[in-house]
């Protein structure tokens, strides 16, 4: 078994990366592979609503420019999804909400291709807002048919600067559930 995460932050090795690292530093420890993809830096063009993956309907998007087809290709292959991305003016950074547009699309275009998959939301916030983001990367999760593992508390870390999430103690708390409940999932699922 295999969870592919996406770190939708445009800092590298930050508050979100590190509690995706949490979630699978328990999702390891059930043998289960894991493999983080950082947009930071990577072209992550927003959906042009042409509907050519209505179409042509072979799991990929027509849009061809940027690196979002690698990441359609890791979800496809992957048994579990984590989305992880930091709290922007409200909502999920411009690279998830691209991410989750044109995946999304590619995915109802071809038969609803992540459907029971499951998939985990991971947000990181400085003070607020993070249960606007933790509802976008939901709604997502939602709308593929896929399978929400629950947590202690909402799937969500408090921190600023780079590293600061290490200190709130209930948000590393809650990605450790996070991956006890996702990686038991996972195995009930593959059993």
């Amino acid at each position: 078994m295999k969870v592919v995460a996406f770190n939708g932050s445009a800092r590298k090795g930050g508050n979100t990366a590190d509690m995706i690292r949490m979630v699978f530093a328990e999702l390891e420890a059930e043998g289960i592979e894991t493999e983080l993809v950082e947009l930071s830096g990577k072209r992550m063009d927003g959906c042009i609503a042409c509907s050519k993956c209505f179409e042509n309907r072979d799991r990929r998007c027509a849009v061809t420019r940027d690196f979002m087809n690698d990441c359609i290709t890791r979800m496809d292959e992957a048994d579990g999804i984590i989305l992880g991305s930091p709290t922007y003016f409200g909502n999920v950074s411009t690279e998830m909400k691209a991410l989750i547009d044109r995946a999304g699309m590619v995915a109802l275009a071809n038969d609803s291709m992540f459907a029971r998959k499951v998939g985990a939301a991971v947000v990181a916030c400085r003070r607020g807002g993070a249960m606007q983001t933790f509802n976008a990367l939901n709604t997502f999760f939602f709308i593929e048919q896929m399978i929400v593992p629950g947590s202690r508390y909402w799937n969500m870390g408090i921190g600023m600067n780079k590293g600061e999430v290490q200190q709130d103690a209930e948000g590393l708390e809650t990605m450790k559930t996070l991956g006890q409940n996702m990686a038991w999932l996972l195995k009930k699922l593959h059993a």
